[in-house]
């Protein structure tokens, strides 16, 4: 243990890269002593896995790998390596821009990264995970990457490569071999997940992966992740609806629901279509929770075009909802072809209005959950306190349910993670819940 050399991941963006990094560190492993993302001390390699999709997120990756050259300079890092998003958009600028970098690699380099360390690819542990969160009784799957959609304001298309089915016997590997480490909840996840299976199989396999998944005993809960509206597979939401293993949650990006704005962005749905397809899903699995997102300010969107997005989402009352304001990506349709016509402080205005009226739709969902008894998951403790999740609250975006620990549990606290136990709604507000134990 002595003579390993100590490597460091930061890994930022969504949780597609989180199974990238993991997936790199289970080839390496063994030849090194990986410390946690926090860590402040020496190291000999630090590999920052970016993002690139929007504004904000370039920003926060920019500036993770500056402050990695500040610890580099100061004799804190031995090796910086850098991969992912960014460094694939920006090939070419990112080299010459920050030289302190000692190797840059594109977003499905995964393999020239783990010889970078040293270290020979071993085909045996392409479907091993290691996994930071290994206390979680979670884990994220990736049945996919990169996408065939061409969203006028998405960049993913140029970044991640065209969509690519993982072959289903590999997934059904990795779900077995996370079911053995104590995994009892897989979050399916990929730019498109109803895109799943068109290019091995011919055929929207989504389904067919739901059930061969569900016949593991020890995976309790299936959850889905990032769906496009467009062709929905029905199949789908049969699964949802009895199977009980899929979890009855789904998150679709619906992104706007105005008919010119929907146009604009080549999302190949209408207002009507989406309407009649969260009917559809209400009708076809009852309790369903459904979490959406939408992007203000896209141009072209007037007060018309906004005030029908809040009349959808006081229509459609998403249990879930997250928002954010258009911005200008190179290399997009829309960058190059439309003009951001819409002012920085008329975007931000109906962003508080629509996040306004969300919150209120939030806290009467959750409000009306109080009495309601729920077979939750226990992801932490925290003072005594156990953090919990219904079917109905995804890990890192929902709320919680707070539940006390109590000694009839028969355990002590820590020991409760990655049980799932019955409670009783007690108290709500506009994130999280608060339950007692039942049993």
């Amino acid at each position: 243990m002595e003579d390993k050399k100590i490597l460091q991941t930061i890994t930022l963006g969504c949780s597609k890269n989180t199974v990238d990094t993991e997936h790199i560190l289970a080839q390496v492993e063994d030849s090194f002593v990986i410390v946690p993302e926090n860590y402040e001390g020496r190291v000999d390699y630090l590999i920052i896995n970016t993002c690139g999709f929007i504004g904000d997120a370039k920003e926060e990756s920019v500036d993770t790998i500056f402050q990695a050259v500040d610890r580099k300079n100061r004799g804190l890092v031995g090796r910086l390596i850098v991969f992912g998003c960014l460094s694939q958009r920006y090939s070419s600028e990112l080299p010459e821009m920050i030289p302190e970098v000692d190797e840059w690699y594109g977003a499905r380099d995964f393999d020239p990264v783990v010889r970078a360390l040293g270290v020979e690819v071993k085909a045996e542990k392409s479907a091993q995970r290691y996994r930071y969160g290994r206390h979680h009784a979670y884990a994220y799957i990736k049945i996919s990457e990169g996408c065939d959609r061409r969203c006028s304001y998405c960049a993913i298309p140029f970044i991640r490569g065209a969509h690519k089915s993982v072959p289903m016997e590999k997934i059904l590997e990795e779900a077995r071999i996370l079911a053995s480490e104590g995994v009892k909840e897989l979050i399916l996840i990929a730019q498109d997940t109803t895109y799943y299976g068109l290019d091995l199989y011919k055929r929207r396999a989504l389904a067919e992966l739901l059930e061969k998944l569900s016949a593991i005993e020890e995976i309790e809960w299936i959850r889905i992740h990032y769906s496009y509206p467009d062709s929905f597979p029905e199949d789908v939401l049969d699964q949802m609806a009895n199977n009980p293993k899929v979890c009855r949650y789904l998150d679709i990006p619906l992104q706007h629901v105005a008919d010119k704005v929907l146009g604009s962005m080549h999302r190949h749905v209408d207002g009507a279509w989406t309407r009649a397809l969260i009917k559809k899903m209400r009708e076809k699995v009852p309790g369903i929770v459904l979490r959406t997102t939408f992007i203000v300010g896209y141009p072209g969107e007037g007060v018309k075009e906004f005030n029908e997005l809040m009349s959808f989402t006081e229509e459609a009352q998403f249990e879930r909802l997250g928002a954010f304001k258009y911005s200008e990506e190179e290399g997009t349709y829309a960058a190059e072809h439309l003009r951001d016509s819409v002012m920085p402080k008329t975007k931000q205005s109906r962003l508080d209005r629509l996040m306004t009226l969300q919150s209120g739709i939030s806290f009467a969902y959750n409000q009306s959950r109080v009495g309601s008894e729920v077979k939750v998951l226990v992801d932490d403790v925290s003072d005594d306190i156990l953090v919990c999740r219904s079917e109905f609250e995804s890990p890192e975006v929902d709320g919680e349910i707070l539940v006390k620990f109590e000694p009839s549990m028969g355990a002590d606290a820590q020991a409760m993670i990655g049980k799932f136990i019955n409670v009783r709604i007690t108290a709500a507000d506009e994130y999280d819940l608060t339950a007692e134990y039942l049993n």
